[in-house]
């Protein structure tokens, strides 16, 4: 793969055979995000786990201290006083079978994270084929399909990220804006982190973090020392 010129001086500032503590890290992130925009730096976490196995899924939701640096918006399917408390909420839109028909219709996407109340889930099965492949199918494991819209609406504007490892065994998450300062970024790659040792299948043998890398949009990953968690 033919890198440019930043990645190159980038990659220049990272040892490759270092493991850095997470502060180190995240300075050093910072200081290889050369982009002309507002690059996400983003965590990336290598399990011991098997994802072919249903008993060593690790999924779930952490709401990050300091947000994402990034505005989300939030689709609610829900009637009723349910729907008036999620617009209260801040909900981007909200909504019951017109919704889904404007999805399945007009290949409609402006959102990025769908809530439903459980009412509403045999309504929006109907959209498992679309919103599944994309990740966006609410589920109870995220917080997605609830009761309480207005607190799921309020998190998710706040900052919660939900996490989920791939079936290569990893989990990527955005954890901040290479604007953030140092502090900001530890504090939420600290509760990321907890949130995913928390999450650890009882049924997994063996080393859980394989490894652990930080990198910005458009730069090198920097390692992590999985000790320090």
């Amino acid at each position: 793969m033919k890198r440019g010129k930043r990645y190159i001086d980038s990659l220049k500032m990272v040892d490759r055979t270092k493991l850095y503590d997470p502060v180190e890290g995240i300075e050093l992130v910072k200081q290889t995000a050369k982009a002309k925009f507002d690059e996400t730096i983003e965590a990336n976490v290598r399990l011991g786990v098997n994802p072919r196995h249903a008993d060593q899924q690790v999924r779930g939701a952490v709401v990050l201290p300091h947000g994402t640096g990034r505005t989300v918006k939030v689709l609610v399917f829900a009637k009723g006083d349910k729907a008036k408390e999620a617009e209260q909420a801040g909900a981007d839109y909200v909504g019951a079978e017109e919704m889904v028909q404007k999805i399945q219709e007009e290949n409609w996407f402006d959102f990025d994270v769908c809530v439903a109340t459980p009412d509403m889930m045999a309504v929006v099965g109907r959209l498992g084929r679309i919103l599944g492949p994309k990740g966006l199918m609410p589920n109870p494991k995220s917080g997605t399909v609830t009761m309480d819209v207005a607190k799921a609406v309020q998190d998710i504007k706040a900052g919660k990220v939900e996490y989920r490892v791939d079936r290569t065994g990893i989990i990527h998450v955005p954890i901040g804006k290479a604007s953030f300062d140092t502090e900001k970024l530890n504090e939420n790659f600290s509760v990321l982190m907890d949130a995913i040792i928390k999450a650890k299948p009882a049924s997994a043998k063996g080393t859980y973090l394989r490894s652990v890398v930080l990198s910005s949009t458009m730069g090198p990953g920097v390692k992590i020392n999985p000790s320090a968690f």
